[in-house]
């Protein structure tokens, strides 16, 4: 029976030598009494406290969100006008005051141009109603003509009037209203938003490069600066750029309209200009689909005809006017600018399709300044070469062979080494 001490537990026996054997730890780092251990609640508490920080970060940037877009928008507003704000400063004009002027110049252009687009829009909305007759007679009298039927125009507004498509129609415009109201009333306070937050970037942008500047390590400042500098460049160039191509499209188009003599070519010429160049990737089509709409209600063949220039026009500018421009202003290559478009589209939306263009030339060039450059090979595969091979080439071979199958004496046809026989 082993021996115990005066508290009741088996006093460790002796080894052989007369020593004491060591006593091992408990199994999975618990105390004496088989506690936990003491940083398993402090690291619980952790990342607890991790996961609820997370939770909180994507629950505040998802309510963000539109207002993190209208800021984005808004400093890229700030450095489109930077260079005019700037020039204006360097004049003598105070900074605030010269940025006011911009925007008040901005706005007024805008308001003036969405006044007579309206103005064209509800004008001929009124003459397509007034013609609307006339023009079911003459579907309805081509139709009869072709297909050997007998249609009425009242048997067709009767069923029309009495159709459940459009009861439906004009019960859900009805309950509509209050939505369309409020989109209207968001849109204006986020306009407002854009506006605000612009013209505080533009007038207030030393301030603000300052401010950045203060925090951080002369070389760093350095490179913030330039970097800053660098996108003003290309968004002032990326609208330079643009505003000089919608130009020769709104002049291509007005030349188009005006031979044709279609009501407001001039109006139609700008909206065409700026919606083709303003909004990518589709911009051009869906510009052009106002004055297909418009040349229609004079002649249908001249909506065919406005449609026909529009697709040739594009591709002339894709090809030819565009890489043209752009690689003087923003110089980046139509890839990468279409691809810039597609993720900006899939991230941001339209805003993201706007703003992806100068955004990536930016990127582009800012990472260039730091690339290190080397001489070029001599290799003809980087000009677009091949190896040429020693000897002749294919098509001297296949001439000599042709000169040989042709030589004097030589039956036509017949291979060497065979007679006619």
């Amino acid at each position: 029976m082993a021996p115990t001490d005066e508290t009741g537990q088996a006093a460790p026996q002796s080894s052989a030598s007369g020593t004491t054997p060591p006593v091992r730890p408990p199994v999975g780092g618990a105390g004496a009494n088989g506690r936990m251990p003491r940083w398993l609640p402090r690291a619980m508490v952790l990342a607890l406290t991790l996961v609820a920080a997370f939770q909180l970060g994507s629950w505040a940037f998802h309510q963000l969100t539109g207002l993190l877009v209208n800021i984005l928008i808004a400093f890229f507003l700030a450095l489109a006008i930077e260079p005019a704000v700037s020039w204006m400063a360097s004049r003598g004009l105070r900074r605030g005051l010269a940025a006011f002027i911009v925007f008040i110049a901005v706005m007024i252009v805008s308001a003036g141009f969405v006044t007579l687009l309206g103005s064209v829009l509800a004008d001929q909305i009124i003459k397509l109603i007034e013609g609307f007759p006339e023009y079911l007679d003459s579907v309805i009298h081509w139709v009869n003509t072709h297909f050997k039927t007998d249609l009425k125009r009242v048997d067709i507004q009767e069923g029309l009037l009495r159709s459940d498509w459009l009861r439906n129609y004009v019960q859900n415009s009805a309950t509509g209203v209050l939505d369309v109201s409020a989109q209207v009333i968001g849109g204006l306070f986020q306009l407002l938003t854009i506006a605000l937050f612009s013209f505080y970037f533009a007038a207030d942008g030393p301030r603000l490069r300052r401010a950045i500047c203060s925090v951080l390590p002369p070389a760093r400042q350095a490179e913030v600066l330039r970097a800053w500098e660098i996108a003003v460049n290309k968004t002032g160039g990326y609208i330079y750029s643009r505003g000089l191509m919608a130009l020769i499209s709104g002049v291509a188009h007005f030349v188009l309209l005006q031979a044709l003599d279609v009501p407001y070519a001039p109006v139609l010429a700008v909206w065409v200009g700026l919606v083709s160049q303003f909004i990518p990737t589709i911009g051009t089509y869906l510009a052009g689909a106002l004055p297909m709409l418009i040349a229609f209600t004079v002649d249908p063949w001249y909506a065919l005809w406005v449609l026909i220039f529009v697709v040739i026009y594009q591709q002339f500018e894709n090809y030819v006017l565009q890489p043209k421009l752009t690689s003087k202003t923003v110089d980046i290559h139509p890839a990468v600018a279409f691809g810039s478009v597609i993720a900006g589209t899939a991230l941001l939306g339209a805003v993201g399709a706007l703003i992806a263009i100068p955004a990536i030339a930016t990127l582009q060039a800012f990472l260039g300044a730091y690339v290190k450059r080397y001489d070029v090979t001599d290799d003809p595969r980087v000009h677009g070469h091949r190896w040429r091979s020693e000897g002749p080439g294919l098509l001297a071979r296949a001439k000599g062979l042709w000169e040989r199958r042709r030589e004097p004496g030589r039956p036509e046809g017949r291979g060497p080494g065979q007679d006619s026989s």
